[in-house]
């Protein structure tokens, strides 16, 4: 009798161990759903949502071209949305140099924009591109508004060196105030030791390097020039030192 006694008592905590084990599983589980559940509608439900996006120091890309370039939209998270993330994407455009992002809580995002400034004109082939100091191609003019700035002609990935001297020559025109005292400059970016500029209709053989001393030398000859009425072929300024001026008639060596 005591033996069955104890058989039945420990039947009996054995089925309440397996009540209990079973409760706390069916406990987890809830748990784990109503986790789950919860996430769930925490993503569904947007954290601070953006009502206003804010550009300024943009001129050239419209609102809308930089909204569709950061990929952000009205209504995204303002506060999950990245600061990197949208910078890369900005950058994306050869146009941007600096992008400075503020979030203004609750619901509006700032974005200051640096753009680059366009320097010349690139044609190639009969296509004209803006080009930026860095000679690189921000875009191609598709219109007949075409802004006064130097002409580099030539293709800069036939004749790289050619092209990085050129940008170099209009960069040193433009920093001297060169190039807006002349009604029409074009650079053909050859070989650099060829380099040659066309100068309201005067064709200047450069060559490479020393160009701020060059331009020195052809304002004083053009003077000379001009007070001669001498018509001029081509001054060269190629040599160390020296000017050549070539008349349509004869050579004059300064």
């Amino acid at each position: 009798m005591k033996i069955n006694r104890m058989k039945k008592k420990n039947r009996k905590t054995s089925i309440a161990g397996i009540f209990r084990k079973s409760a706390v599983i069916i406990s987890l589980l809830g748990v784990s759903i109503g986790a789950y559940l919860l996430i769930h509608s925490l993503q569904a439900v947007t954290l601070l949502p953006i009502t206003q996006i804010v550009f300024t120091g943009n001129r050239h890309l419209t609102d809308e071209e930089l909204c569709a370039l950061s990929g952000v939209h009205l209504h995204d998270s303002l506060l999950s949305l990245s600061g990197k993330a949208v910078s890369a994407q900005l950058f994306k455009s050869p146009w941007i140099r600096s992008v400075q992002m503020r979030k203004q809580f609750p619901d509006i995002l700032s974005l200051v924009i640096k753009e680059a400034e366009p320097f010349a004109l690139l044609d190639m082939k009969g296509h004209l591109f803006l080009v930026d100091e860095k000679g690189t191609l921000l875009e191609e003019l598709r219109d007949d508004s075409i802004p006064f700035l130097p002409v580099i002609a030539g293709d800069p990935f036939k004749q790289k060196e050619g092209f990085i001297e050129a940008v170099s020559l209009a960069k040193v025109m433009s920093e001297k105030g060169f190039a807006a005292e002349r009604d029409q400059i074009e650079i053909i970016a050859d070989k650099p030791e060829e380099l040659t500029v066309m100068i309201d209709g005067t064709r200047v053989k450069i060559g490479n390097g020393d160009y701020e001393q060059k331009l020195e030398r052809l304002v004083t000859l053009e003077e000379e020039v001009r007070s001669r009425g001498i018509p001029v072929e081509y001054i060269d300024l190629r040599f160390a030192n020296r000017a050549v001026v070539k008349p349509i008639a004869d050579m004059v060596v300064r």
